[in-house]
């Protein structure tokens, strides 16, 4: 049975393959340059519409998905298409402005000019200017220099921006010409929009009012370094399994206004979730400075870091800063006897070292493996190096892998771990960074 990242990729194909089916019914073959600009532009037009709802719906946080992909997969293929589908819009907009400039024999200025008197032609220009603005700041150069909260508030800009194309695509020929379709592509469109309502609005009020969150404590684990324990009503509901994140909106001032995706650092119980945050940006830092009695908005869980992809009866989890958090949860509450469970913890010194205390305690009654692996990431000997990793765990190509880092410390891990036998199936992980 395939993979469920494979049956979405699978499903995502093929619904592009539709859309180029829908485009080849409709072809009437022509040598005419205006015609062949047109047809170019009916299918890259085509294929941005199906390119920007298959982007809204990898975002929209249904749990069937993202706990079967992993929301970092999702991150990495609304990436992925986005460029795609910025491409797709650039090329139809081309595409449509020199067929019609061969058509009437003007220049391209003219042409433009006249294109946009349409009303629905210069709605769907704006979108597809919206669109280029979210596409610029995502960016990884212009994402480095900008703060989270800004780049969010642009990439909100993702749904005036399809509101405004919309009307476009179904007065287009493609769809216009056969109602059926165009109402098949209506029912796409809102569907995908009740899933965005339902899971980014109405599930994360639903669950505050039903579970009545509130901050119980703050404590001090290391340099820069919180735990939060929150409280609440029926949190056995929730199904928040070892390994999975919730996003966490903090009502306080600062902070209301961004969910941010912590993962739970110990498994649930008495309707208490905790989480272990380090202060790498402006709003995790505030976090320190919570009060008990703040009200919180949890949405989730989500992540698909979990038990259910454990393939071996032997478990080697490798942690990098504060990447210990799902895997501390994953450390304790995994099945295994005496031996089957493995910690790599990596960290720049043992100042660095998060939950230490209880990580020694869990090893202690499970019989488990622990080790730190401390030093610089740029010195010269490397303690994820293949050869590092088989000294360590002599048979690690019989475990399963369960990785969480920062993501240029996953990546390198990654290729070692391949590099040391162990097949990329076996390889769990998820890494976060917008």
């Amino acid at each position: 049975m395939r993979s469920a990242p494979a049956r979405l990729r699978t499903g995502l194909l093929g619904g592009a393959g539709g859309v180029f089916a829908l485009w080849a019914a409709q072809v009437r073959p022509s040598a005419r340059l205006d015609a062949l600009f047109a047809t170019a532009a009916h299918l890259t037009g085509l294929l941005a519409g199906y390119g920007v709802l298959a982007l809204l719906f990898l975002m929209a946080r249904v749990p069937a998905v993202e706990h079967g992909v992993g929301a970092d997969r999702l991150a990495r293929l609304h990436a992925l298409g986005g460029r795609w589908v910025l491409g797709l819009c650039l090329g139809h907009g081309v595409f449509a402005l020199c067929g019609y400039a061969v058509h009437t024999g003007s220049d391209a200025i003219g042409a433009a000019a006249a294109l946009l008197g349409y009303p629905a032609l210069a709605a769907a220009a704006l979108g597809a200017v919206l669109l280029a603005a979210v596409g610029v700041t995502s960016a990884r150069a212009a994402r480095r220099r900008l703060p989270h909260e800004t780049w969010r508030g642009v990439h909100l800009l993702t749904y005036p921006a399809v509101a405004l194309g919309f009307g476009h695509q179904l007065a287009g020929p493609d769809l216009a010409s056969v109602p059926p379709v165009a109402w098949c592509w209506a029912l796409l469109h809102t569907a995908v929009a009740v899933l965005l309502l339902w899971y980014r609005a109405v599930v994360p009020v639903r669950q505050a009012l039903r579970h009545g969150l509130r901050v119980a404590g703050v404590r001090a684990e290391g340099p820069g370094v919180v735990s939060v324990t929150v409280t609440g009503e029926g949190l056995a509901e929730l199904r928040a399994e070892p390994g999975q994140f919730l996003r966490w909106r903090f009502l306080c001032r600062g902070l209301w206004h961004t969910a941010l995706p912590f993962s739970l650092s110990a498994p649930v119980r008495d309707d208490t979730l905790r989480i272990t945050v380090k202060g790498l940006g402006r709003h995790s830092r505030r976090i320190r400075r919570l009060r008990p009695g703040t009200r919180v908005l949890a949405t989730g869980p989500f992540g698909a870091l979990t038990a259910r992809r454990r393939t071996r009866p032997k478990v080697l989890l490798i942690a990098g800063g504060v990447g210990i958090t799902p895997l501390r949860a994953l450390f304790e509450t995994l099945p295994g006897g005496p031996g089957d469970l493995t910690l790599l913890y990596r960290a720049g010194d043992i100042g660095q070292l998060v939950l230490r205390g209880e990580l020694e305690a869990i090893a202690a009654e499970r019989g488990a493996g622990l080790h730190y692996l401390l030093g610089p990431s740029d010195g010269a000997y490397d303690p994820l190096a293949p050869g590092a990793l088989r000294e360590l765990v002599p048979d690690l190509d019989a475990h399963d892998v369960y990785l969480c880092g920062p993501p240029g410390m996953a990546a390198a891990t990654t290729n070692s771990l391949r590099r040391a036998g162990v097949p990329a199936a076996r390889i769990h992980s998820e890494c976060f960074a917008y």
